[in-house]
């Protein structure tokens, strides 16, 4: 066995590849900054009753397990910061108001996910708490745009649906946990023909209503269709609003909307709209997020909840391999003069390698593409 093998979907980031996380990195944290979201840092690891406790199985199984040896407790590598995020707003923070918070660090899992098929993605996101009004998530989703249009994805769609419409059908229909369970990852499946058999034994006004919403996804027209097939009732009425203002709201920021009220990732985690952005080039969602208003009564305060989050290693995939910015080799000398200029030219943002005393000159390792030379007795910057 080498030594030097990494565990599978588990990699070493190279300087130039490096180079642009950071930098984009930067920018997504500067753009939340100015929209009011404060950035946090919370551990990597955690009792994992903090870390799983109402997000569901999913998270459960994405998530690697220690032991501590200090308390013999069960502790967990956080595979989703945005529990983490919650923790703070109810437990650290206490705010009576609305807090928008941000973060941006490494998460670990189990298995590969995301667009980068990694066990190691560089999650970024934003949650705003203490708002339980549409504003929120119009604001949230809106942010999420911005910062997809800022990695240069200009053709974006996002994909709505709400959490409510599927529990106000299933507490009608008075569904046990397990055919609740079922139906649902039938429907986030789009298998219509098992929906079928799984309703085959529900009222017949049930039944149907769950059949349609395995059908019911296209364009801002579904809403409408929805209100003709989905049984009339105040919650799933409220969820048709709630997507008609977000569609309309998101409609005029150069974004195609579509509906799909069978998506239900999620389901016991989110307990409103959820939302799930794409572009072209890429063949699934760069960016996921929602409302869930219950996750921080886990931590003994139950807030209003929105966020998004995105691995930015995949949000870049589509950009092609990363290239270094080219510096600027000066020789090894202490000459006042290039002292100073090499000083300069750092302070306006260019990178100056200095050369070592007898050291080998290797241009393309050093990544750099010109030279600092004396030329009529003035320190220049040439080309090499």
């Amino acid at each position: 066995m080498h030594n030097w093998l990494l565990p599978e979907y588990i990699e070493d980031v190279l300087p130039a590849e490096a180079a642009r996380l950071e930098s984009y990195r930067r920018q997504l944290l500067d753009l939340f900054r100015v929209h009011g979201y404060q950035y946090v840092m919370p551990p990597m690891m955690e009792y994992v009753e903090s870390l799983l406790t109402g997000t569901g199985h999913d998270l459960d199984i994405a998530t690697f397990k220690v032991v501590d040896q200090l308390t013999g407790r069960l502790m967990g590598l956080r595979a989703d910061t945005t529990p983490q995020a919650a923790r703070i707003d109810a437990h650290m923070l206490n705010h009576a108001g609305v807090s928008r918070l941000c973060y941006a660090g490494t998460v670990l899992r189990t298995k590969p996910d995301g667009l980068a098929r990694t066990r190691e993605p560089l999650q970024l996101g934003a949650e705003l708490y203490g708002h339980a009004g549409i504003a929120s998530d119009i604001e949230v989703q809106r942010l999420m745009v911005k910062a997809l249009q800022l990695l240069g994805m200009q053709t974006l769609f996002v994909d709505l649906s709400h959490a409510a419409i599927f529990a106000s059908l299933s507490h009608t229909a008075q569904l046990g946990l397990p055919q609740e369970q079922a139906l649902q990852a039938a429907l986030q499946a789009k298998d219509i023909s098992l929906v079928e058999q799984l309703v085959v034994n529900l009222p017949e006004k049930s039944r149907q209503a769950f059949i349609a919403l395995a059908q019911l996804n296209g364009g801002i027209e579904v809403l409408d269709q929805a209100r003709e097939v989905l049984p009339d009732s105040e919650e799933i009425e409220q969820a048709l609003l709630e997507l008609e203002a977000v569609a309309k709201a998101l409609g005029d920021r150069n974004v195609t909307v579509t509906i799909d009220l069978s998506e239900l990732r999620g389901y016991h985690y989110h307990s409103g709209i959820v939302f799930a952005a794409y572009a072209k080039g890429y063949a699934g969602p760069i960016a996921l997020g929602g409302r869930y208003d219950e996750v921080g009564a886990a931590f003994g305060r139950a807030r209003p909840a929105t966020g998004f989050s995105l691995d930015l290693r995949g949000a870049l995939l589509a950009l092609g391999p990363a290239t270094m910015d080219k510096g600027i080799l000066a020789p090894a000398t202490q000459d006042a003069d290039l002292v100073a200029l090499i000083e300069t030219l750092r302070a306006q943002g260019q990178v100056v390698v200095e050369a070592l005393p007898d050291a080998q000159v290797d241009y393309s390792e050093l990544a750099c593409d010109r030279l600092l030379q004396k030329v009529d007795g003035r320190w220049q910057v040439v080309a090499v």
